[in-house]
């Protein structure tokens, strides 16, 4: 029983360590590292326009998941109006 409970204690742990994300600085960082590595040189107007289009791509991504989330969380509302004849 305690050895059960360790492991399932283990492997939460080890989902909540995947779900780590990127402070704004790291994710500069790496935007910067990804247009360098595209050959745009630092403090360029070209180094910026890439940047900015790969912020752009970022959040377009996420206003398309979120899109896609309500869509499928959300389904149309349907109201339905029910009428009772009676019979004389």
């Amino acid at each position: 029983m305690r050895l059960h409970r360790l492991l399932v204690l283990a492997a939460l742990a080890g989902l909540l360590a995947a779900c780590q994300t990127m402070t704004p600085e790291e994710r500069r960082a790496a935007d910067e590292n990804t247009c360098a590595g595209y050959g745009f040189r630092r403090g360029t107007e070209a180094m910026a326009r890439c940047l900015l289009d790969i912020e752009l791509d970022r959040r377009a991504e996420a206003r398309s998941f979120q899109y896609r989330n309500a869509s499928m969380m959300w389904p149309p509302m349907v109201v339905e109006r029910r009428v009772i004849v009676r019979r004389r």
